[in-house]
């Protein structure tokens, strides 16, 4: 079975003197999947939060991790 790590272009943070910064954000890591495919229904499902926080899964970008 293999692991898989999404992170999303989209959103923003603050850094430590609380200027806005863009960067890349993790959205979740899926372990126990066959494929990319799979990791993606998978975190869809148990995050329920992805979807009500109106990501655009099709920016995500998946990796496979050891």
């Amino acid at each position: 079975m293999k692991k898989y790590i999404f992170i999303t272009p989209e959103g923003n943070t603050f850094s430590p003197n609380g200027e806005e910064v863009e960067n890349m954000q993790v959205i979740g890591i899926i372990e126990d999947v066959n494929n990319e495919d799979e990791a993606l229904k998978k975190l869809l499902i148990e995050n329920t939060w992805i979807i009500d926080a109106e990501f655009n899964v099709a920016e995500f970008i998946c990796y496979e991790i050891a």
